[in-house]
């Protein structure tokens, strides 16, 4: 059974950094596209980042373009989400989601196959 563990979650101040791990266990994390999403109190799960299997394709959103990164070390079976520059806006669980079917990077909560607990980011003004 494929699963995913995050942390590197924390309280920071606007204009601040993070970075988020999300290690993947039970399974060969280079079989599967990568992502993170965030889900703020009262509302809907957002995408934030995805990853191609190798690693030699990303996409982000224009909300974290410039100030969010993903990026992946398959020999470690982990996956990152550098921050900067993060916003009282930021604030919300993050997840990280594995997807087992898809060589590109899929956008779309539905696409996913298997989810993280999630890790609470909160940034103050």
């Amino acid at each position: 059974q494929v699963q995913l563990v995050e942390s590197g979650g924390g309280s920071v101040q606007a204009g601040g950094s993070l970075r988020l791990s999300c290690v993947v266990s039970g399974g060969t994390l280079s079989m599967y596209a990568m992502g993170w999403f965030r889900q703020a109190p009262g509302k809907e799960r957002e995408f934030v980042a995805a990853i191609t299997r190798s690693g030699g394709g990303t996409y982000h959103p224009d909300s974290v373009e410039g100030r969010f990164t993903i990026s992946r070390d398959n020999a470690q079976n982990t996956v990152y989400l550098q921050m900067k520059s993060l916003k009282p806006e930021d604030t919300a669980v993050y997840y990280c989601a594995a997807d087992r079917r898809r060589v590109g990077v899929p956008a779309v909560e539905s696409e996913y196959d298997y989810w993280g607990q999630g890790t609470q980011v909160t940034v103050s003004s």
